[in-house]
């Protein structure tokens, strides 16, 4: 597990659950193990047993994170793992240490809400420096998804046209747009070509979800995004912070543009289709957001509108269709009866959970029984891989800024790393996430199989789980995860 510098761990005023509130070196980045450090080297046991792991270096705290893959039933059992250990560079022994290994005879279902981290293809093509949509751009694409999908991410923000998110008012993010769009003789005409690879990659890679990019800005949903028109002349950058949210000519497209794009997801796209007007309406702006809205809701009727919104008396007026709750604004909404998606992001900093370098790895994974016991739809987090500074004011190496230049707690904005080749390399936020994700599966099936009230009485602490209230006690958390794995093979007959 490598170390990277976070310069912003905490707000001034932490509570006192994290790890750390000084800057400094924490570790987060999971380095894949190659050669000798690899499973499988000429000092491994044949059969399943052993595992040869890295060489470790001489006064450095270290850590090893394993993941076991099973996907043979008959393997199901109690098993032991060698793990051999011994300082880089030696050639003396290895020091070995035993592990005992439960795999049990079924497969977790599969993840019932809609689990979205808002991905960003900019961020591959700039770090990378390769062309957008170009083939090198497409590998980096599909590779980087399904690093998303092992966080059990099953629903993917798709740049139709260039998502207008986290950019400063007057710039703009590379253009990543899907949607070929062209005027002729005054009609727009759409090309879906590059569209329909994408929704071939999601397939394949197992998304069940896509959200449209955004129809409106951020903070204030008050102009367009940044899209692109082909013409007689070239390339016209016909939309974006210069042209008003209500401008007449937006109007136009959106009145040829929806409906065609509608008619081409519904017989192209299998799974389900989201879609946004802007993010977070706030009192202020909230007449923009009504005026944008305006401008496309008879665009949208039928259509799944999700937006985050943290106000109940907002919500209650119907200014968004399919409200996204921050966690630590969900408990009206929670004793008006409803059960809201929600979402977290830098903001949400103090005792709710969130996956900052900073914190304890439960009040990660602690979200996945939240949400079960919630009934939470779906979660949303705005960062997969944002290697921005913040407002998207230039491109980072998060290998070096986990920051994005200081505007959020380190690893808010991505959970993934660039590794060498276009290999992504996870984070130990992202491997903890997807335990909470297995937690929710494993708690929707006992619940299919038991009820709903029986699978949470196993891990909702005596009906003292909140988003803002949960233990801390990670034995207490394991052993409420065997409770729940025990009591589905007792279900089973198992």
């Amino acid at each position: 597990m490598r170390r990277v510098p976070v310069s912003t761990p905490a707000p001034e005023d932490p509570d006192e659950h994290y790890l750390v509130t000084e800057p400094g070196e924490y570790p987060d980045v999971l380095e894949p193990l190659t050669g000798e450090a690899g499973a499988g080297g000429p000092d491994t046991d044949a059969g399943d047993r052993t595992v040869v792991l890295a060489p470790l270096t001489p006064g450095c705290w270290e850590a090893l994170w394993i993941d076991v893959l099973v996907e043979d039933a008959l393997l199901a059992g109690e098993h032991e793992l060698l793990m051999r250990l011994r300082p880089a560079g030696s050639d003396g022994p290895w020091e070995e240490h035993t592990l005992r290994l439960q795999i049990h005879p079924h497969q977790l279902p599969p993840l019932e809400i809609v689990n979205t981290h808002w991905f960003h293809a900019d961020s591959l093509s700039s770090y990378y420096d390769v062309e957008v949509f170009s083939e090198r751009h497409w590998e980096l694409i599909e590779a980087f998804l399904r690093s998303a999908r092992e966080m059990d991410v099953n629903s993917v923000l798709t740049p139709t046209w260039t998502p207008p998110l986290d950019t400063a008012e007057g710039h703009k993010r590379p253009t990543v747009q899907l949607v070929g769009i062209s005027e002729e003789s005054g009609e727009y005409r759409f090309d879906f070509t590059e569209l329909d690879r994408w929704l071939r990659i999601c397939r394949e890679v197992g998304m069940v979800s896509i959200e449209v990019a955004h129809l409106f800005t951020q903070w204030g949903a008050r102009f367009t995004p940044a899209i692109q028109v082909r013409t007689a002349d070239g390339i016209e950058d016909r939309f974006g912070w210069h042209v008003a949210a209500t401008d007449p000519e937006y109007r136009r497209l959106m009145v040829a543009l929806i409906p065609a794009l509608r008619e081409h997801l519904a017989a192209t796209w299998e799974g389900r289709v989201l879609r946004h007007i802007s993010d977070e309406p706030s009192v202020q702006g909230l007449e923009d957001y009504r005026a944008a809205k305006e401008q496309v809701s008879d665009l949208l009727e039928g259509a799944d509108v999700v937006d985050a919104l943290s106000s109940l008396e907002f919500a209650e007026q119907g200014v968004v269709d399919i409200p996204i709750v921050a966690t630590d604004h969900v408990e009206p909404f929670l004793d008006a009866g409803r059960n809201p998606w929600v979402y977290y992001c830098v903001a949400q900093d103090r005792e709710v959970a969130n996956r900052f370098i900073s914190l304890p790895s439960v009040r990660n994974r602690v979200l996945g029984r939240q949400l079960f016991v919630h009934h939470a739809p779906g979660f949303l987090h705005w960062g997969y891989n944002f290697w921005w500074a913040q407002f998207a004011l230039k491109p980072i190496d998060p290998f070096t800024e986990t920051c994005a230049g200081g505007g959020f707690y380190g690893g808010d904005s991505f959970a993934v790393y660039p590794g060498p080749d276009g290999t992504p390399w996870v984070s130990l936020r992202h491997r903890v996430f997807a335990q909470g994700m297995a937690d929710h599966r494993a708690l929707t099936w006992l619940a299919s199989l038991v009820g709903h009230d029986r699978a949470a009485a196993l891990v909702d602490e005596g009906g003292a789980l909140t988003y803002a209230h949960f233990s801390y006690d990670v034995e207490e958390h394991l052993r409420a995860r065997r409770a729940v794995d025990e009591a589905i093979l007792e279900a089973l007959g198992s």
